[in-house]
């Protein structure tokens, strides 16, 4: 199966993008309804503990798991395959973390965002992280949809 991520055309982002080689380059797969996203945390993504995974870092992997859920989500909607056509592209609109427990370095963390709302140029998703089994962050993520001019 294709990732979300390795679907989406010219991504460099930071956080999701394939073509971005200094990245996190997760990859977010649907699950029926359900957006998941399994990533293992580097040394370097630590907090000031070194056996915990730094705030920040699961921030962005809840921004960017959640975004490009909303684009394959927009495709989805308009029954197209991701990247078929004229480009979808959504912005990061409002993000907001809860920080649960520490969330172990030295494991993968799984993501699963689920769309909570969507209408033509917004899309509300719910996400949380879990480390074996036991959520340790969660996030509410707005995810709006901006024009193929946004690129240019």
């Amino acid at each position: 199966m294709k990732a979300i991520q390795d679907s989406i055309p010219d991504n460099h982002c930071y956080g999701c993008g394939p073509e971005n080689p200094a990245g996190m380059r997760i990859k977010s797969y649907w699950d029926g309804a359900v957006s998941t996203c399994r990533y293992q945390p580097r040394p370097e993504q630590c907090a000031g503990p070194e056996q915990f995974v730094y705030g920040g870092t699961i921030a962005s992997l809840i921004d960017c798991h959640c975004v490009s859920t909303a684009i394959a989500a927009h495709y989805r909607r308009e029954g197209r395959e991701i990247g078929e056509g004229e480009p979808i592209w959504c912005v990061t609109g409002s993000l907001t973390v809860s920080y649960v427990k520490p969330t172990p370095i030295d494991r993968p963390v799984e993501l699963r965002a689920t769309v909570i709302d969507s209408t033509e140029r917004k899309t509300v998703l719910e996400c949380t992280v879990s480390s074996d089994g036991k959520m340790t962050a969660k996030g509410e993520v707005v995810a709006v949809r901006v024009p193929p001019s946004w690129r240019a």
